[in-house]
């Protein structure tokens, strides 16, 4: 079963539950996978859905830590429930051991030495981490990592 068949099988069920927050947030997820197809003029795949999943993540964080600035407790509550909908349907999150292996990895492979190879480097990292990493950290890693 595709990751979109399944997140349009949980919406059923969540409005079958009546689960009107989890449902929210799923049709919100439907509503930017197809606005992506919609705007691409083509069928999305799994890798592509959690590439959209991904977005929505970073998305959020930002609003959360805008809303903290701004002390809207109850829309940073809804914003972490519409987390926790979305990081459903991605892998588990990679450790911190593991990023920093396929890092090591990456830039071996890369022969980076310097910041100019950077973007080698996360060329090949965000394929072997989408969806499982922040790649804000990750990008702020490897620059460390070579020097800046």
């Amino acid at each position: 079963m595709s990751l979109q068949a399944r997140i349009q099988d949980d919406m059923k069920a969540a409005l079958r539950a009546g689960d009107k927050a989890r449902l929210g947030a799923i049709r919100l997820i439907l509503a930017a996978v197809r606005q992506r197809e919609i705007d691409d003029r083509t069928q999305l795949d799994d890798s592509q859905v959690m590439a959209v999943l991904d977005k929505m993540l970073k998305q959020r964080r930002e609003s959360i830590a805008q809303y903290e600035k701004a002390g809207r407790e109850d829309l940073v509550a809804k914003e972490h429930q519409e987390m926790e909908v979305i990081r459903a349907y991605l892998p588990e999150p990679l450790s911190a051991a593991e990023i920093e292996a396929l890092v090591t990895a990456a830039i071996e492979e890369a022969g980076a030495a310097s910041l100019r190879d950077m973007g080698k480097v996360m060329g090949l990292l965000k394929p072997r981490l989408a969806g499982r990493a922040d790649m804000g950290q990750v990008s702020r890693q490897v620059r460390e990592r070579l020097g800046g």
